[in-house]
């Protein structure tokens, strides 16, 4: 009686072992870590954001958008124009409805862009805006 996980074929040889059932369940396993992963978003440059005494951390659904120093908009590592804000909003609320929106202005930039995305959170019916700053 021969007892043992692989068995001898006739001619001396040692067994397989199929792997296929394993290779699936680690595919399975791959594509659920990469599913549920978080993905972290950036708006595209980083910005030397005012300092604030009432500063507070934001959490849930973010949209950010940056406002660099000569007055560009970044929205989602791309400069955007400014006429097109309120169509990204809507664009981001359709895939997330309670989506709140911060503002990372640098300190040096100008306060016209600023007003021009406020202006656009509030023709997409955006509730929640915060400004980015330093504590």
């Amino acid at each position: 009686m021969k007892s043992g996980l692989m068995k001898k074929k006739e001619g001396g040889e040692a067994g397989e072992i199929d792997l296929t059932p394993m290779l699936d369940v680690i595919f399975i396993l791959l594509i659920f870590f990469i599913v549920t992963s978080v993905f972290v978003t950036e708006a595209g440059i980083d910005v030397v954001r005012p300092e604030a005494s009432t500063a507070e951390s934001q959490q849930g659904d973010l949209i950010l958008i940056a406002v660099g120093p000569a007055g560009d908009i970044w929205i989602d590592g791309e400069i955007i124009d400014p006429r097109s804000i309120r169509s990204r909003f809507e664009l981001r609320l359709a895939d997330a409805p309670n989506s709140s929106v911060i503002i990372q202005a640098d300190a040096e930039a100008n306060n016209e862009s600023v007003m021009q995305i406020l202006a656009a959170v509030r023709e997409a019916n955006i509730e929640a805006v915060s400004i980015a700053a330093r504590e």
